[in-house]
């Protein structure tokens, strides 16, 4: 894959990647990769923001709606078919669209997972039945307590990135900071970074009218079709967790509203947090003009030897 290119666009939700990635896929005639966690999902479109129809037909998208919510489906998983994937998109293109706003999916793709011993799957049940049964306070405790570092780096609001943590440091007596930061092996390919960027009041003003178009366009409805998979990990996700407890009666359907919202804007800190980690990312912002986009991606190759 000599002198391929692969352009990750990342930023935080509702900021616009899509529609960028669409207009860099029409410019070099290529195709998009999806890395965002939830748009794998047939059954959850609108609370995923799901690329529409129209989107679809201007570029081949893949790895949009190609699981189901009852298939188990591992960022591993993921990077083991997106590299597959790559394999036959760069036979065609030199250039590929990778796009989405989860982090750790981008990364498996660009850089490659850290790697961790097998662990028994019992502990896993034991940890998942801990929350089931008491929430996340223990679990936070617990890994504060076996691994003070990457408790300190972690989403602490993620069941999943916490049991995950922990069942390494139970299974194996070692922190789970330990596993992490290995050498990789590199990629066959150039991997470059655009972030989209935008002042908090303008990326908060999008979350609140994206969410707003959501409930319009029937999330609610979709919200009560997948009630009753509700425990499944692909389900704990914003959108659709704030209107399970309204379901439930804890909440009135105006302060589930604002939930998804605020929990929105909290998601979007973190994926922040994770992107700005990256130094080499070319940062532009939301309304930046498309030609001079392009201008920085073509002039970023030519400075590193790629034409």
């Amino acid at each position: 894959m000599a002198g391929k290119t692969l352009i990750s666009i990342v930023g935080p939700t509702g900021i616009g990647k899509t529609n960028l990635a669409i207009r860099l896929a029409e410019h070099w005639g290529t195709e998009i990769v999806s890395a965002d966690s939830r748009q794998f999902y047939k059954e959850m479109s609108i609370g995923t923001a799901v690329p529409s129809v129209s989107d679809l037909h201007r570029v081949k998208h893949h790895f949009i709606q190609h699981k189901s919510i009852l298939d188990p489906y591992s960022v591993g998983d993921f990077e083991r078919d997106a590299l597959a994937l790559l394999d036959v998109l760069f036979a065609k293109h030199r250039t590929v669209i990778l796009v989405g706003g989860s982090g750790l999916y981008v990364d498996a793709v660009n850089k490659g997972l850290d790697v961790f011993p097998n662990i028994d799957p019992n502990i896993r049940n034991e940890l998942n039945n801990v929350l089931s049964e008491y929430g996340l306070g223990p679990l936070q405790s617990r890994l504060q307590e076996l691994d003070p570092e990457h408790y300190k780096k972690i989403d602490r609001e993620n069941p999943h990135r916490l049991i995950r943590a922990l069942e390494v440091c139970m299974g194996t007596g070692k922190p789970y900071s330990s596993f992490l930061g290995a050498k990789k092996e590199q990629r066959p390919f150039r991997a470059i970074t655009l972030g989209i960027r935008a002042d908090r009041v303008v990326v908060y003003t999008r979350i609140d009218q994206r969410v707003d178009q959501m409930m319009a366009n029937g999330l609610l409805e979709e919200a009560r079709s997948l009630e009753k998979h509700k425990g499944l990990n692909a389900l704990q996700t914003v959108g659709y967790k704030e209107l399970f407890s309204y379901f439930e009666g804890q909440c009135d359907l105006e302060f589930a509203v604002s939930e998804i919202k605020k929990n929105s804007r909290r998601f979007a800190k973190r994926q922040l947090t994770w992107f700005k980690k990256n130094e080499d990312t070319i940062w532009v912002d939301y309304d930046a003009d498309i030609k001079a986009i392009i201008s920085q991606v073509e002039t970023r190759l030519k400075l590193e030897g790629y034409e």
